[in-house]
């Protein structure tokens, strides 16, 4: 007879001894494995030697991240984190690798979540609220459970934090690190190390929940007046550090069957809505809900079909961007808008991500990629590539493969020697860009965002200051 799965973990395994001494054993394996064919591909000719070096770290990559993924917790997101903003740092066989990890599916049993909240809240609060056991999604850091407020029968939703996750995460990190040293697979340095710190900075702020409340206060206060976004409510009451309780708000996932099948006029009313939002973070607010994985939207159909709506959940990733990094960003987008590369490169050399001394070759295939960047919003005078349109003139979201394009120049680009190592920030914008990019594209709408980028254009800034940068 085959043996059930189970349904439950009765918890994470959070700082023991066991768990370290796993993961150390697991990157020593792969390390000196990686070290004994890349001694063996030492007898081959050097072409042979490079793919042998490539799948030789593939195949250790793997297995360590399998062995990881197995101990759950915040490893996992910590990989997934790695993976996702990592690709300038690590070889393409570590992210690929990495890409397989995926969010622990597997609930904590309902025994450990109740003494979780008995904990947080206390049994005179928790008493006051039905809560369904079985959770409505679970994930490495922690579960989400529905609960009824019996005084007035209000839909909650409770986003429980599992025990120990938090205390973890240095520990979780600094064994990550020594891993992927012990594979001898990347080059450790300053680069490296800034990087490294803002996965631990991301990783802490992802388990404050008392900072991911205040966040989403915020956002919702700020869309208030707007009725095409829903913002769930904090009910402070039943919020703590580890607990969030917010109002539960219905909406069905932006690729279900429901809402793909919507008129294209109701699919791109959402996008609208979507790429609105997208520029009031970046130009107004200067804050923005960094995680691009579109999971994080929910479609509220209205019944007369005028006004569906975005419910946006999960604010555990907002970042704040300061002038050094948004006016340099704003100067890339304005001069990608309008087609002048001086703009687009003054604002790349402020941040020293390109230098004026570079070839022309490499200053002009930086100028590409940010024009491709800003063309679903280009004007007349400088219109999208004649294949992303539709008959009547519409940009075409989904038949433009524009994210894939950028990908591929930016990975063209990362292999100059004279690429320099972005700002962290910058990372996290063009992630957002492409993730918005990609949820467009899978309603597959057609409109022209120049219409919704205008009213923002003149709250870009003209210059930074005057250099000596040449034009190349």
């Amino acid at each position: 007879m085959a043996k059930q799965k189970k349904k439950h973990v009765e918890k994470i395994k959070i700082g023991s001894f066991e768990r370290k001494f796993l993961m150390a054993k697991a990157g020593l394996v792969a390390g000196t494995r990686y070290a004994s064919k890349s001694a063996g591909a030492m007898l081959k000719g050097q072409d042979r030697r490079r793919k042998a070096h490539k799948r030789a770290l593939s195949q250790e990559a793997h297995y360590l991240v399998e062995e990881l993924g197995k101990l759950k917790g915040s490893v996992v997101k910590i990989g997934q984190m790695m993976a996702l903003y990592g690709e300038l740092f690590l070889p393409e066989e570590i992210t690929d690798a990495l890409h397989t990890l995926e969010e622990d599916t597997t609930p904590v049993a309902w025994t450990t979540i109740h003494h979780a909240l008995i904990t947080e809240l206390g049994a005179e609060r928790l008493l006051e609220l039905e809560i369904d056991p079985v959770p409505l999604g679970a994930a490495s850091l922690g579960q989400v459970h529905r609960a009824v407020r019996k005084s007035d029968g209000k839909q909650l939703c409770l986003k429980v934090q599992y025990p120990g996750v938090a205390e973890a995460i240095d520990s979780d990190l600094s064994t990550v690190a020594s891993l992927l040293k012990l594979t001898r697979s990347i080059k450790m340095g300053k680069d490296f190390d800034q990087w490294f710190n803002e996965i631990r900075f991301m990783m802490h702020r992802e388990v404050d929940y008392y900072e991911e409340a205040h966040t989403t206060k915020k956002f919702r206060k700020q869309l208030a007046d707007d009725h095409r976004y829903v913002v769930p409510d904090v009910i402070d009451r039943y919020s703590t550090g580890a607990v969030l309780c917010t109002t539960y708000e219905e909406g069905l996932t932006v690729n279900c069957d429901a809402v793909l099948g919507l008129t294209l006029e109701r699919r791109n009313k959402l996008s609208k809505a979507a790429l609105d939002l997208l520029f009031k973070e970046l130009f107004v607010w200067q804050e923005m809900q960094t995680d691009p994985n579109f999971g994080n939207y929910r479609v509220r159909l209205s019944e007369n079909g005028q006004s569906d709506q975005l419910v946006l959940l999960d604010f555990g990733a907002v970042r704040s961007f300061d002038d050094s990094i948004m006016k340099p960003v704003q100067l890339m987008i304005k001069g990608g808008y309008l087609r002048d590369k001086k703009r687009v490169l003054e604002g790349a050399v402020s941040v020293n991500f390109m230098q004026d001394h570079f070839p022309p070759k490499i200053l002009s295939a930086f100028t590409e990629i940010v024009y491709d960047l800003v063309e679903p919003f280009a004007n007349e005078q400088n219109p999208p590539p004649a294949f992303t349109l539709n008959q009547f003139g519409e940009y075409c979201w989904a038949l433009s493969d524009l994210p894939a394009r950028v990908a591929r120049k930016a990975a063209i680009s990362a292999l100059s020697k004279h690429f320099n190592m972005p700002p962290k920030e910058f990372l996290f914008l063009q992630r957002k860009l492409v993730g918005v990019y990609t949820m467009i594209s899978v309603l597959k709408a057609e409109f022209n965002g120049q219409d919704v980028f205008e009213p923002y254009f003149e709250l870009l800034t003209d210059h930074i200051e005057e250099g000596d940068y040449q034009q190349a």
